[in-house]
């Protein structure tokens, strides 16, 4: 009798996927998924300083500043001075970058209406609130030591 698919493997892939289709549509935009994400979280946090922003993409600083380099210099990003650390910049988006995050949310949500084909509104709600429940369950897990059950025994 055939096992049923791994989940991790199914999410894995599906996640990979999403990822391919919306690089598709977007690629005439001639920004990375990288550059894409953190337009993504900008639009979300501006004002952010760059490592709270390399926390929150979970990339190391310096990635991000290489990335925010580039973005700069194409006019998507500013870097303002911090006013309570002269160290520490905070980041902001340009109208430039606007007209693009129109641009990412709509091929994003076509990439997802593809991808839903079949199911219903209220399957859509439970798959996001269950995989939102995982999600936490695994942050929460991560702040735990591991445990192998399969040697404990006590």
């Amino acid at each position: 009798m055939p096992s049923s698919p791994n989940i991790s493997f199914v999410l894995h892939d599906v996640a990979r996927l999403l990822r391919k289709r919306f690089e598709q549509r977007s690629r005439a935009s001639g920004l990375t998924r990288a550059q894409w994400q953190v337009l993504a979280y900008l639009s979300r946090h501006e004002g952010i300083h760059q490592n709270k922003l390399a926390d929150l993409i979970e990339i190391m600083p310096i990635t991000l500043a290489r990335l925010l380099d580039k973005m700069e210099a194409r006019g998507f990003i500013e870097r303002r001075p911090n006013p309570t650390d002269r160290r520490a910049w905070l980041l902001y988006l340009t109208p430039q970058a606007h007209p693009l995050l129109e641009t990412m949310r709509s091929n994003g949500q076509k990439s997802r209406d593809e991808a839903f084909v079949g199911l219903s509104a209220d399957a859509q709600l439970h798959l996001l609130q269950t995989l939102c429940l995982i999600k936490s369950n695994l942050l929460e897990a991560r702040t735990q030591p591991a445990v192998d059950r399969e040697n404990d025994h006590d």
